[in-house]
């Protein structure tokens, strides 16, 4: 079969580039092995966040006196959190599998491998095209341990298809996939030990903000061992070092959240002479590989291993394919956390400031003074904005209720080169957690 563009992979990058595409008068076909969605709805960002959801209703309700419900009680039927999750997931991927079957799309479901560099082979069939996107995606990756029972742990994967909660839950790195496992599961009861190897957790956060995010999530319960080296992992136990000390936790189930590994090996790349190395398939920034006609998008090209980064990265591997020019800025890239509280970033750190002697301002402004966040009894967190010399913002790194909100609302203006005097004139609604952006502009005179 011929086309004008075959996609290997469904997931957030795949099925968006599809239905771009075909929008533009494209025919394409689109190479799933397994489940339409990918990894972001059915093993990672989706299902994640509907334990996320409750697990915030388990910490308000054991607030519950603080809003005038005295003598409430409840018993946590994991079964029906379990059966919601799977819902919700099913409900997203018939609308994915709905998405598949509309004009221009060819929805084909199997292995897809190169045969050369415009031609794919899935089973017994064949598909060329002239253009050809990669979105194939990555999949949990054990570090390297020096004595790792790789029988003895669990991924992301086996964690959120878990039919019960473990009584001990240790968990191995502190980065986003680790914070948020550690804030679910010490909510639904778990008793939850992280260890890390860094300094602080979510190296993606500003340190100041992350340090308070953890302190906040160690109140839940939680217990953090920083800057500790995993030595061995057999039997129920992690054994770590720790400033000069050796170390054992013993667990129920061990969680490896350590980063995620691209899903190149099945792809048969060298027959397309496509280039790779362990981090991913090597692309320019309009996704193309060194091979003409060739693009990746996504965890597979190693760039950015988030959803919204996957299906912008598509839509620009579809304009260079139409000759058509966007305005996407790829290096302003959003980022959330979905703990409780929730934390999100933009743009530079005031620790990149600092170790890049940058000349910035750096401004604050703090959830327990904010009128929405006490009145939703979300006292903890904070707003930090970044700006350079000349004013414009150049960052954001929040965490606390509506953090996800706030980073947003400033990547659209960093978009657009705004700077915190002009900040300090956009109007915000009252009251609004939002309001804490334009407050921490005010507060640079």
């Amino acid at each position: 079969m011929n086309t004008d563009l075959i996609i290997i992979g469904s997931g957030p990058g795949g099925y968006r580039a599809a239905e771009y595409a075909a929008c533009n008068g494209l025919q394409v076909v689109v190479i799933e092995e397994r489940e339409a969605g990918g990894t972001c709805l059915n093993r990672g960002c989706i299902p994640t966040k509907a334990l996320c959801r409750e697990a915030e209703i388990i910490d308000t309700l054991r607030d519950s006196e603080t809003h005038g419900l005295s003598n409430l009680r409840y018993d946590l039927d994991f079964g029906h959190i379990k059966e919601r999750q799977v819902k919700v997931v099913e409900q997203l991927r018939g609308g994915v599998e709905y998405l598949m079957t509309k004009p221009g799309i060819t929805f084909v479901r199997g292995k897809g491998s190169f045969k050369d560099p415009h031609t794919i082979i899935v089973g017994e069939e064949e598909y060329t095209a002239d253009n050809i996107i990669i979105a194939t995606g990555a999949r949990p990756k054990l570090p390297a341990i020096p004595s790792l029972d790789a029988d003895a742990v669990i991924t992301s994967d086996e964690l959120l298809s878990i039919d019960h909660v473990p009584a001990r839950l240790c968990i191995v790195g502190a980065g986003v996939i680790g914070m948020e496992f550690a804030s679910v599961f010490a909510s639904f009861g778990s008793e939850v030990t992280v260890i890390e190897y860094l300094k602080e957790c979510l190296p993606v956060l500003d340190s100041d903000v992350a340090g308070r995010l953890r302190k906040t999530v160690a109140r839940k319960g939680v217990t953090f061992f920083m800057q500790s080296a995993v030595t061995a992992v057999a039997d129920g136990c992690v054994t770590f070092e720790r400033k000069g000390k050796t170390q054992t936790i013993e667990a129920d189930k061990i969680l490896i959240a350590t980063g995620r590994t691209p899903n190149v090996e099945a792809l048969a790349l060298d027959a397309a002479g496509v280039e790779y190395d362990m981090k991913g398939i090597k692309t320019d920034g309009n996704m193309r590989t060194n091979v003409p006609g060739i693009y990746a998008i996504g965890d597979v090209n190693g760039r950015c291993m988030l959803a919204h980064a996957a299906t912008m990265q598509g839509i620009r591997a579809v304009n260079d394919i139409l000759g058509r020019a966007d305005s996407i800025r790829f290096d302003i890239m959003p980022s959330a956390v979905f703990t409780n509280p929730e934390a999100a970033s933009v743009g530079v750190s005031e620790d990149f400031c600092k170790a890049n002697s940058l000349d910035y301002t750096c401004t604050k402004a703090f959830h327990r003074a904010n009128g929405k966040a006490l009145a939703m009894n979300e006292p903890e967190g904070m707003v930090k904005l970044i700006a350079g010399s000349d004013g414009r913002i150049i960052g954001c790194h929040a965490f606390g209720a509506h953090s996800a909100d706030m980073v947003q609302e400033i990547s659209a203006l960093m978009c657009r080169d705004t700077t915190l005097a002009q900040l300090r004139d956009i109007i915000h609604a009252h009251p609004t957690v939002n309001e804490m952006l334009q407050e921490a502009a005010m507060s640079v005179c």
